[in-house]
């Protein structure tokens, strides 16, 4: 696997997506160096943080280099779809007077349908959907071999029963992939 530095930023809402994706990345590939920031909300509305911080870290990604960097967002859809909060997404950076993600930017957005938790349930080989609210992890990492489990996944594709915002998740990854090559 070919490992080379980028820069990397992850906008999340708790500890427990930034652990899911920083050992998501690292598996992955990534290096997460000096070159790594994340932004996590500190307190409150983790979602609300997301959408409010995302027209600054896209106005950001934006004004560097786009070959050595990508953005990685992480926001619940809670009992939104993962349309509607894309959508959100897209509203806030209407509002910011920029334009919509386009589709060369490497800016991947996984938006786990209620919360990161439902992923995590799934890959722990549970029965899950979406709607339900599952019980967090008492321990943040204790999510890792969840996360290797998709990484593995990830390579020879999800199963067909995998929630669709896990799907959806995969094709994100389209977006940063390439900054590996």
């Amino acid at each position: 696997m070919n490992r080379r530095r980028v820069q990397i930023v992850i906008l999340c809402e708790d500890k427990q997506q930034e652990v899911f994706a920083r050992y998501f990345l690292k598996k992955r590939g990534f290096i997460l160096d000096r070159n790594f920031r994340i932004e996590i909300c500190p307190k409150g509305a983790g979602e609300q943080f997301v959408r409010k911080r995302y027209p600054a870290e896209v106005k950001a990604y934006r004004s560097k280099n786009y070959l050595s960097g990508m953005l990685v967002v992480l926001i619940d859809a809670d009992k939104k779809t993962v349309e509607e909060r894309l959508n959100q997404l897209d509203d806030a950076l209407i509002e910011d007077l920029q334009q919509i993600r386009q589709p060369k930017e490497a800016i991947a957005i996984f938006i786990p349908k209620r919360n990161i938790e439902t992923w995590i349930h799934y890959l722990q080989d549970e029965a899950v959907d979406e709607e339900t609210e599952y019980s967090k992890l008492t321990n943040e990492s204790a999510c890792k071999p969840s996360v290797e489990n998709l990484v593995n996944q990830c390579y020879q594709g999800l199963d067909e029963n995998a929630p669709p915002s896990l799907q959806a998740a995969c094709g994100e990854l389209q977006r940063i992939l390439p900054l590996l090559e």
